[in-house]
């Protein structure tokens, strides 16, 4: 039996830090586990800018503690009405790392997100021709469209055509839920990949639903029938190069979960890659965190990989029932439970 893994510090290729005391609160748990993140930019106003991300990366500076070396890696959220010169400027300046697309009120903050993909035409021709990322929330949103069968009716309606026309363009689905999205990734070109979620390897709608509503499982897009949820974990411990880290941790103030409309999103930054060593472990594939967590999502977007590393160490590691305090308590992933890996001190 391992007592220890050591691997090469990973990163996060898709999270939520917020902004203003939520910022302040959650910022240092993705920083002491991850040498880089990208940074989601539904804000209110959402970050369309390049002084906007600036600003906002400033904050996040900000809010990291003194000796931590984390890198946050901006992103542009495109609106119907984005400038194309504007997101190749930010490129070109290292300020925007990817643009991300959000299918309008698909999610939290998504009011400002895109109506019709067509009308994103010049956006994606520019993208495509200066080799930047395109980050998609694969989920249609109309009305007569099952909220679990979103992600696959993307992928047929939008996401299959978007591949077909504009094939030199890098695209990440994020935090994908389904056999569908495994299948498509699997089959497309090496230009496109995936991120997965802790959550989505370890719960299905079960865990939404049975014994009560339970409001901390909620995040969009929702967890699936179990055999979704098999697919997703065998394609995240595969060693397969098209699937790497990206936790879409997305705190909420308590308040904001437990209500008559509940916000979505899951907290797991404190114990995300203790969380993934679990999955991996019970796999039999702890051979293969490493790629996953360190390895796959520099390649797919041309970085370095990390040079330092990280330990976890065999050990009982408590999750508390909540974290924080006032209007930021939230309840973190695996509240009450005990975690088999912790990650060792620096």
């Amino acid at each position: 039996m391992t007592d220890a893994i050591t691997i090469r510090r990973p990163d996060d290729w898709h999270v939520h830090l917020r902004d203003g005391a939520m910022l302040e609160a959650v910022a240092h748990y993705t920083a002491r586990q991850f040498g880089r993140a990208i940074i989601m930019p539904n804000l209110t106003p959402p970050v369309t800018t390049v002084a906007a991300a600036e600003a906002y990366r400033q904050r996040i500076m900000d809010a990291v503690p003194e000796g931590i070396d984390f890198t946050p890696l901006m992103t542009c959220y495109l609106t119907d009405s984005i400038d194309p010169a504007e997101i190749a400027r930010g490129h070109a300046a290292d300020v925007f790392t990817a643009a991300k697309l959000y299918p309008a009120n698909a999610t939290t903050n998504s009011a400002h997100g895109v109506t019709d993909i067509r009308k994103l035409t010049g956006v994606l021709e520019t993208m495509q021709e200066i080799g930047m990322p395109l980050l998609i929330h694969g989920e249609v949103t109309d009305g007569d469209v099952d909220i679990f069968d979103r992600e696959a009716v993307f992928i047929e309606r939008t996401l299959a055509p978007l591949v077909r026309d504009y094939p030199a363009l890098k695209v990440v689905l994020e935090h994908i839920t389904t056999a569908d999205a495994v299948e498509f990734v699997n089959d497309a070109s090496d230009n496109v990949a995936a991120t997965i979620t802790p959550q989505h390897m370890i719960i299905n709608r079960n865990a939404l639903l049975v014994g009560g509503m339970r409001p901390h499982n909620f995040c969009l897009p929702v967890a699936k029938r179990e055999q979704h949820r098999l697919a997703v974990r065998k394609a995240g411990i595969s060693g397969s190069a098209k699937f790497f880290l990206g936790t879409d941790s997305a705190p909420h103030e308590i308040s904001a979960k437990e209500s008559a409309c509940g916000c979505a999103g899951i907290f797991n930054a404190p114990y995300a890659i203790e969380t993934y060593a679990q999955v991996f472990e019970d796999e039999g594939a702890l051979d293969k965190l490493e790629a996953f967590a360190s390895l796959n999502g520099p390649a797919f977007y041309g970085l370095p990989v990390n040079e330092a590393t990280i330990t976890l160490e065999r050990a009982e590691n408590p999750v508390p029932a909540t974290l924080g305090e006032g209007e930021t308590r939230v309840v973190p992933f695996h509240a009450g439970e005990t975690l088999r890996w912790k990650l060792a001190a620096a």
